[in-house]
């Protein structure tokens, strides 16, 4: 189960925190004092809040080791949001063509 749990975690990381969520929410509640942060991270930050919610368990908190673990989460949703960036130019919705590949010539 927990190796279902990983790899669902690295495909889809908002399912996983809403799933956790509804789940488990006193955990939830535990881990995070309002909503507010939860559903922010969610929307912007999937696999940072996913992260928070595996290492900010009660009573340990996040603390040493456990930064660099945020840190690279924060990097991977960083990354993901460049990825788009840079590749927003490479889809042609509707030209029936592959990306980088050229309109085909039109005839009049």
């Amino acid at each position: 189960m927990g190796c279902l749990l990983v790899l669902l975690s690295a495909f889809a990381p908002r399912l996983v925190v809403v799933f956790a969520w509804i789940a488990r929410p006193a955990y939830f509640d535990a881990v995070f004092d309002t909503w507010v942060f939860p559903l922010l991270g969610l929307i912007f930050l999937p696999f940072t809040t996913l992260m928070w919610l595996f290492l900010g368990a009660p009573p340990e908190e996040v603390q040493g080791f456990d930064w660099l673990w945020i840190g690279l989460a924060v990097l991977l949703d960083l990354g993901h949001y460049a990825s788009g960036y840079a590749q927003r130019g490479t889809v042609r919705t509707g030209s029936g063509t592959g990306p980088g590949e050229p309109y085909p010539p039109t005839q009049v």
